[in-house]
C-alpha cells in the first residue's frame, strides 16, 4: 500500500502539494488526474525518495521513503514522466546492469528480460544504443526496467506516451494482471477517456489538493455528469475557462 498523510512540499514560492491525505489500496488500479502543474509527478516521486516532503509523511508499506530511499525502491516500480535512460548503454545492458542492482539470480533475470522483451515489442531494439532509440522504445525501455524486479507497488507517470496502441494495450493488461495479484498500481495521464477505461479509482488533484476520488461511475454519479471529462473541469474549476476559450474560437453562445 501507498500512503500520505498531511503532505506538503514547495519549490520556492510555488506550493506544489498543499496537505495532501490519500491512501491507494493493494489489487486496485488507481488513476491520478491532474493539470499540468497540479502536483502529480510530486506525489510519485516522493514514494522512492526522489522529493522529500516538507511536511507530513509518506509510507510505502510501511516504509518511509525519506529514511529509507533504498528500501523504498526495492519495494517500488518506478516509471518517471521523462525517460531517464545511460544513453551510452543498450537497453540489453541496462537491464543486465539494473537486474545486478536488485539481487536478481541470472535464471531469473533472464526469464524476466525475455518475457518484458516480448510483451513490449522490443526484440529489435537490445542492441541500440539508448541514445539512438525512439521516444516510444525509450518508454518501453523504461516500463521493463521498472517491472523487472517484479515490484510491490507500480508507479508509472503518464506511461502511454509515446505508446502504439499494440504495447498500450499490452500494458492495461499487465497493470491488470499485478493488480489482481495484489499488487498496488498508480498511473497517472491526460487522457481522461484511458483513465475512465482502465482505472478502478480516481484522484483528482488541483494546485495540490485532492478535489476528488472515487471510481468512475461513482465520481459521475456525484457530479450527475455524463462523462469524466465533465467531472474533471467542474471540479478543477476549469470549466469556465473551457467556456471562455471556446466563445473566442466559436463566438458567444458556446454551451
Amino acid at each position: 500500500m501507498l500512503s500520505y498523510r498531511g503532505v506538503r512540499k514547495r519549490y520556492g514560492d510555488v506550493v506544489a502539494l498543499d496537505g495532501v491525505t490519500a491512501s491507494f489500496e493493494p489489487g486496485v488500479i488507481h488513476a491520478i488526474l491532474g493539470p499540468n502543474g497540479s502536483g502529480k509527478s510530486t506525489l510519485m516521486s516522493m514514494a522512492v525518495g526522489v522529493v522529500r516532503p516538507d511536511e507530513g509523511e509518506v509510507r510505502v508499506d510501511g516504509v518511509d521513503p525519506s529514511r529509507d530511499p533504498v528500501a523504498a525502491r526495492r519495494l517500488v516500480g518506478y516509471v518517471p514522466e521523462e525517460n531517464v535512460l545511460y544513453e551510452s548503454l543498450t537497453p540489453a545492458e541496462l537491464i543486465s546492469f539494473v537486474g545486478s542492482v536488485y539481487e536478481i539470480g541470472s535464471d531469473d533475470l533472464e526469464e524476466r528480460t525475455r518475457t518484458l522483451v516480448a510483451l513490449l515489442k522490443l526484440e529489435g531494439e537490445m542492441g541500440k544504443l539508448c541514445g539512438e532509440l525512439s521516444h516510444g522504445n525509450r518508454r518501453k525501455v523504461s516500463i521493463a526496467l521498472a517491472l523487472l524486479h517484479d515490484p510491490e507497488v507500480i508507479l508509472m507517470d503518464e506511461p502511454f506516451s509515446g505508446l502504439d496502441p499494440e504495447v498500450g494495450r499490452v500494458l492495461r493488461e499487465i497493470m491488470r494482471k499485478a493488480a489482481a495479484e495484489g499488487k498496488t498500481v498508480v498511473f497517472s495521464t491526460h487522457v481522461l477517456e484511458l483513465a475512465e477505461a482502465v482505472a478502478d479509482e480516481i484522484t483528482i488533484v488541483h494546485a495540490g489538493r485532492v478535489v476528488a476520488r472515487g471510481a468512475p461511475d461513482e465520481l459521475k454519479g456525484m457530479r450527475d455528469a455524463e462523462d469524466l471529462e465533465s467531472v474533471f473541469l467542474e471540479v478543477t474549476g476549469l470549466a469556465g475557462e473551457v467556456r471562455d476559450l471556446l466563445s473566442m474560437l466559436w463566438g458567444e453562445g458556446v454551451g
